[in-house]
């Protein structure tokens, strides 16, 4: 599967939008990419996590455990843990806005562990679920994404495999470009804060 062919998928779902878009970072987008209208197709997530998981057999080789933050991690998390044979997991947040596990999730020493994501921009929330991970046993192999939006830019705390890796531009909110700063924001994200 090509970089164009992930891309391809997001447009047949209507989840790659052009705008003026706040991001969760809260940096400006003229692109966002709506993950949501994708994974809630089955054969689409099915499609999309199989040639992914490909790529993770021919580099990390067996894994044991899918992992991934909440919200973003748990579908294409659960797709990619099917796909490998593995259990799947996600850490969420607590009271404290610090992302855990919860629920009786549990990992042995033996665990080969992947953490997945739906897209990455800056690597935050990867970042977090890396440092989770640090209070359990197991390995952590490397990482995996549908799209990597920074172009393999963002510091995600271990090695990244995705399906398209695509630089799409970003930006302060008060260096805006004329074209973007005439639009009216639009936030469609999942986070809090922004």
């Amino acid at each position: 599967m090509t970089p164009d062919d992930v891309l391809q998928a997001f447009r047949d779902a209507d989840a790659l939008l052009e705008g003026h878009f706040i991001l969760s970072s809260g940096r400006r987008s003229p692109v966002f990419l709506q993950k949501a209208l994708v994974f809630s197709q089955p054969k689409v997530s099915e499609m999309l996590c199989a040639a992914l998981a490909e790529r993770v057999r021919a580099e990390y080789g067996e894994v044991t455990v899918v992992t991934g933050p909440a919200v973003g991690g748990i579908i294409p998390g659960y797709e990619m843990a099917r796909q490998l044979g593995a259990r799947a997991m996600f850490a969420e947040r607590n009271e404290d806005d610090v992302l855990v596990y919860k629920r009786g999730f549990e990992f042995n020493e033996d665990d080969r562990i992947l953490l997945m994501e739906d897209i990455v921009t800056t690597g935050k929330s990867f970042r977090e679920t890396v440092a989770a991970l640090e209070e359990y046993p197991g390995t952590l192999v490397g990482g995996g994404c549908i799209i990597d939006r920074s172009g393999g830019k963002a510091d995600v705390g271990t090695k990244l495999l995705s399906l398209a890796s695509i630089e799409f531009p970003d930006y302060d909110p008060n260096d805006l470009p004329p074209e973007l700063a005439a639009l009216e924001p639009v936030k469609p994200g999942s986070r809090r804060k922004f």
